[in-house]
């Protein structure tokens, strides 16, 4: 396979599930101020610097609040990781490939396109308007994967698209965690405590985990808890290690593998060796930071074996 044809698969794979995971992550934000009492704060800049885009955003904007940054992280065509950008980009990557997708993968990808075009400014009517939207993106995303999972054989194309995506979710969910890093709990303890329910009630729910964390972990709540299953469940699909090991599985059928799997191993032993009993959030702030450092050198690693040539060629 062409070095170009793997490097747009790859990321046609990130870009949606980016998409998905911003709509998510924008959804837990939402759904953490509803919760918030009057004497607790959200920090907006920190929430920026929790979704790894405060240096784009500064570039533009004077002020972080909810006017300024949902509007950035919807449909700033500017912001290359706004849920608009991550669809156009993963259209013009699926364009460029629709020899080898399924015929009617390519007709979902440009109805979503379509369908965010054509919605995104409904999202600053209100946050129930813009919750409609990105459950509407949220929805569409996931038919694209249902199909992508009945009618596409297991070649190297379909893991190069399956790598894309579990490295970004994996990243996501490492954000979607720290974003209760973003709050300042209310002064008092019994007030605090809920607030802290609320919020990890909230991530759970952003992922879509809460049933599944219920039924293999407890009915109640810990943040100790849902840090350790989101981090470290091997069955849930977007728990940081089930991702590092649909990657491995990935990586072994791709060739000369060896270079990024020793990252993948690297970063599964890390995370397998974090302590989470008793967490403050300033020490899982930084285990999460690690964690999305380890992600980042695996895809260098995938990109210095698999996409540079293309790369190079373009360059001479």
């Amino acid at each position: 396979m062409l070095s170009r044809v793997a490097e747009n698969l790859y990321w046609m794979g990130r870009y949606l599930e980016r998409a998905e995971n911003t709509a998510r992550f924008i959804n837990s934000t939402t759904q953490v101020l509803l919760d918030l009492p009057r004497d607790a704060a959200f920090g907006w800049d920190v929430l920026l610097k929790v979704a790894g885009v405060d240096h784009e955003f500064a570039t533009r904007y004077q002020r972080a609040d909810e006017d300024s940054l949902m509007p950035f992280l919807i449909e700033d065509e500017k912001n290359p990781s706004s849920i608009l950008s991550s669809i156009h980009n993963a259209r013009e990557n699926a364009r460029t490939v629709r020899e080898v997708l399924p015929m009617e993968l390519w007709e979902r990808i440009n109805s979503l396109y379509l369908y965010i075009r054509e919605n995104a400014a409904r999202a600053k009517q209100g946050r129930g308007p813009r919750n409609e939207v990105l459950l509407g993106v949220i929805g569409r995303r996931e038919s694209i994967i249902g199909l992508l999972t009945g009618s596409m054989s297991r070649d190297i194309a379909y893991q190069l698209i399956k790598l894309g995506r579990n490295l970004e979710r994996a990243d996501m969910t490492t954000r979607i965690v720290d974003v209760n890093s973003a709050v300042q709990l209310p002064a008092d303890p019994a007030l605090a405590s809920l607030t802290s329910l609320r919020m990890w009630i909230s991530s759970l729910n952003a992922l879509s985990a809460y049933q599944m964390y219920r039924n293999h972990v407890g009915v109640h709540v810990r943040a100790n808890d849902v840090v350790n299953y989101l981090l470290k469940n091997p069955h849930f699909p977007r728990t940081v290690l089930h991702c590092l090991a649909e990657i491995e599985g990935c990586l072994s059928v791709l060739p000369d593998h060896g270079a990024a799997m020793k990252k993948v191993r690297q970063a599964w032993r890390r995370v397998e060796a974090m302590q989470l009993d008793d967490l403050k959030p300033v020490v899982l702030h930084e285990y999460l930071d690690q964690v999305q450092r380890d992600l980042g050198d695996v895809h260098s690693a995938v990109a210095r074996q698999y996409f540079h040539l293309h790369h190079q060629a373009s360059e001479q």
